[in-house]
């Protein structure tokens, strides 16, 4: 599996970036599509994950109300809508993916065995 993040820019604090992650190779009915990121000095965290089957979603605290994980089937593109930006979402954001991921482990980063290269989002003040 390959993963292709795009998107990420420099944004005022309030504004929105969508970000979009391709997916190429072989993928399942089972798979499961998870966006994380990594401040400087941060440990990466999760943001949000999307199974493929059924689209049950899943988010952290932080992206609660304002971040929506989404998928356009036919392209095999995994989306991260953020709204309200602030500048403690300043991070690089990765996407990432794994053909079977239970309910307990769907927000560790261990969990996941593809991920992308990185996008840079930059939310200023």
């Amino acid at each position: 599996v390959q993963l292709q993040a795009s998107g990420g820019g420099l944004v005022q604090a309030g504004g929105s970036l969508r970000l979009s992650c391709a997916v190429s190779g072989r993928t399942y009915s089972s798979t499961v599509t998870g966006w994380f990121r990594q401040a400087p000095g941060e440990e990466r965290e999760f943001v949000a994950a999307l199974r493929w089957s059924g689209g049950n979603t899943y988010y952290a605290d932080s992206a609660k109300g304002r971040f929506t994980i989404s998928r356009d089937s036919a392209e095999n593109t995994v989306f991260l809508q953020m709204n309200t930006l602030r500048p403690d979402d300043t991070a690089v954001y990765y996407c990432a993916a794994d053909n079977a991921i239970g309910l307990a482990t769907i927000k560790l980063r261990s969990a996941y065995k593809y991920w992308g290269q990185g996008t840079l989002v930059t939310v200023s003040s």
